[in-house]
């Protein structure tokens, strides 16, 4: 029979202690679990996500510049509309739309009278309209005048065109030839057009 010798109880302490130290497990780090059997975990560490900016924001126009009514048939007996503005090497384009929406055919022969104004209803400063695209460089050139008598809900359309700057046009001043009633329309798209350039148009076609 082997006998078993007794560790005295101070050798068995001792033992523990190396064995935390060995684990990684301090004497203060020991202590502290004695005066506190409950601790609270701390705190974990909050994750930073990277701040993402808002969205671009288009500005919208101004509600207090009287534009034509999104349905119906005003007094003048048409309706004009434009279209997305394309553009290639500096150079933009759109076209203005006039619907006969009355019940007597429309007669045309001519240029649309335009003016271009910004998010407030206003003039952009120094851009002028002339008839015609000589003066708008890489415009097509002009496919000059025709006649033309529309039956109600036939449309035609005009090109514009012009060179890309900085200020940004909303709101176009229109009338179907100079001396008749004009209408403000809010554009399909920006005219990217002021504060000094040339919008040239071209006259009246029909619609195919």
């Amino acid at each position: 029979m082997i006998a078993i010798r007794r560790r005295p109880a101070r050798f068995a302490v001792l033992a523990c202690l190396l064995a935390l130290t060995a684990s990684g497990c301090g004497l203060s780090a020991e202590l502290e679990r004695e005066r506190n059997p409950d601790p609270k975990p701390p705190p974990s560490p909050s994750l930073t996500l990277p701040v993402q900016p808002p969205p671009a924001v288009t500005p919208e126009a101004s509600p207090s510049v009287p534009v034509q009514e999104e349905s119906g048939c005003p007094s003048s007996g048409v309706r004009f509309g434009t279209e997305l503005v394309q553009g290639a090497m500096g150079l933009r384009a759109t076209s203005l739309i006039l619907t006969n929406c009355g019940s007597r055919p429309y007669e045309l022969n001519g240029y649309p009278s335009i003016q271009v104004l910004d998010e407030a209803g206003a003039p952009l400063t120094g851009v002028r309209t002339v008839e015609g695209t000589d003066e708008v460089s890489m415009a097509p050139e002009d496919p000059g005048l025709e006649p033309l008598t529309l039956a109600p809900g036939e449309s035609a359309y005009a090109s514009l065109y012009w060179r890309m700057n900085n200020e940004k046009g909303i709101y176009l001043r229109v009338a179907p030839m100079e001396g008749r009633e004009v209408t403000t329309v809010r554009a399909e798209d920006y005219l990217d057009i002021g504060p000094d350039n040339v919008l040239g148009t071209s006259p009246w076609k029909p619609m195919e």
